[in-house]
């Protein structure tokens, strides 16, 4: 196609005369020796604008979409998390998502995105890539050929800060600064980087299209980010135990003002986790983008209806939480699915983690303070099983036979054996978060200690961690 590019461009670029003398010619043998070598480097340095052009576009689009993930973290789910606390705990949380943007991006640099990406066994990546060794502007043809290496590289290190932040959801208000800390640095290494490298790294045990065993489609991180935080929040929820009176004393969010906004900073971000997952500037990226947004609106009209059906009236909170249960959704998905399957998953997104953080969290009665399993565990589950009934191959040709044409990708696209390969890596996913959650909790409490005292809990952590206020009500 390139080619084919710089030929058009070559001849719009040749003097109408010279065109006229050579079709007047009877001998195509006319165009000497000199000139058709000529031609040829023309063509050649056309080739090499193409491919420029091509580079520095899918470039461009790359860092934005890094740009708009690293936003999702701070200032979106900041603002989100931090309005849905009592005030006297605002900052607290707040403070837990911006300390995990500088923590996790000193240990990526250092080990994570070698162990996530560099070339390894089926379950983790090797050290080739240490202290980002070999990590340039070259691009990788393995994880995005048209762009940098180094593109690649502090676009997928945006996921690796926003995964472990939002655990932070079910530990809110209760769990001591130090054992955020060290838990969250731990959780990465050892749960997070495993699934990365085997859902995308080279070779990894998961990877639909680098040599997987078992191939699970994930697009941009539903067991990766979504199942791994949201089990590992419910598992954390249920060591740390209960907040202070709850559920007998009333805790509604202090400001829904902050939370709609930081919602609403989710919903322009999760465009640069769906979309530039697409690693290029291209029509899978736009697919993407379409799905993303198609799915949190259906989603969040889901949330609104079963609200309104079952409590008498919408309310704000439900709308935003429905958004995000859509979103979540999507992630695995939106490579992979048309527009209107994206609109299904949302629909039964909004409606299922409804049901989650209302019908299942009041039975069982856990204390997921911002309902991160509800959303994120729940949402995740269900678009990683989703994408595998609705993937096709119209959308992205994930499968090959011997003679490079494209096979089914999904159920409704002929491939029922997908669903296995979706429920492997669903329980994959559940088994590393579940089990690894408790081994590092048991290893920080030991160490630092995970849950704050009962007095430092109910003056808040804002004070008894930090010595600030987030409001300063005074005249």
């Amino acid at each position: 196609m390139k080619t084919l590019v710089a030929v058009a461009l070559l001849c719009l670029l040749l003097p109408v005369p010279a065109l006229r003398a050579q079709s007047a010619s009877p001998q195509p043998s006319a165009l000497s020796p000199s000139a058709s070598q000529v031609s040829a480097a023309d063509l050649a340095k056309l080739d090499q604008r193409v491919t420029a052009a091509q580079s520095s576009a899918d470039n461009a689009w790359m860092l934005v979409s890094a740009a708009l993930v690293l936003m999702m973290t701070g200032p979106g789910l900041a603002l989100f998390y931090g309005g849905l606390v009592r005030q006297k705990n605002t900052l607290a949380i707040m403070m837990q998502s911006f300390a995990l943007m500088a923590l996790i991006t000193v240990l990526w640099a250092l080990v994570g995105y070698s162990l996530c990406f560099g070339e390894g066994t089926p379950i983790i990546g090797g050290f080739s890539h240490v202290m980002l060794r070999g990590v340039g502007v070259d691009p990788n043809a393995d994880y995005g050929g048209t762009i940098p290496q180094l593109t690649f590289m502090v676009y997928q290190l945006m996921f690796a800060i926003i995964t472990p932040a939002l655990i932070t959801g079910a530990t809110a208000e209760r769990m001591k600064f130090s054992g955020t800390v060290m838990f969250m640095a731990l959780w990465f290494l050892f749960v997070y980087a495993p699934l990365a490298h085997m859902v995308w790294g080279k070779g990894g045990l998961l990877n639909a299209t680098l040599g997987g065993q078992f191939p699970t489609l994930d697009f941009a991180g539903g067991t990766v980010v979504h199942i791994t935080s949201g089990v590992s929040a419910l598992v954390c929820a249920l060591y740390l135990g209960k907040r202070q009176g709850y559920p007998k004393e009333p805790m509604p969010p202090h400001s829904l003002v902050l939370s709609f906004m930081g919602a609403c900073m989710l919903w322009v971000g999760w465009f640069g986790f769906n979309a530039g997952s697409a690693l290029a500037s291209n029509g899978l990226a736009t697919s993407a983008f379409v799905a993303t947004h198609f799915a949190a609106a259906a989603a969040t009209i889901g949330w609104l209806v079963a609200e309104w059906t079952t409590r008498g009236r919408p309310s704000a909170l439900g709308a935003i939480s429905g958004a995000v249960a859509g979103l979540v959704a999507i992630t695995p998905a939106s490579g992979f699915v048309t527009p209107m399957p994206a609109l299904v998953i949302g629909l039964v997104a909004g409606v299922g983690c409804f049901l989650m953080v209302t019908w299942v969290k009041g039975m069982f009665g856990y204390d997921d303070a911002l309902d991160a399993f509800g959303v994120h565990g729940a949402g995740g589950t269900l678009g990683a099983l989703l994408t595998g009934v609705f993937a096709t191959r119209s959308v992205q040709a994930v499968f090959h036979d011997a003679q490079g044409r494209a096979l089914p990708v999904g159920l409704i696209d002929g491939n029922a054996g997908q669903i296995g390969y979706q429920l492997a890596g669903i329980a994959m996913a559940w088994a590393f978060a579940l089990v690894g959650t408790i081994v590092l909790l048991k290893i920080t409490d030991l160490v630092v200690g995970v849950r704050a005292t009962e007095e430092a809990e109910i003056e808040g952590l804002d004070l008894t961690e930090h010595g600030e206020e987030a409001y300063n009500l005074e005249m």
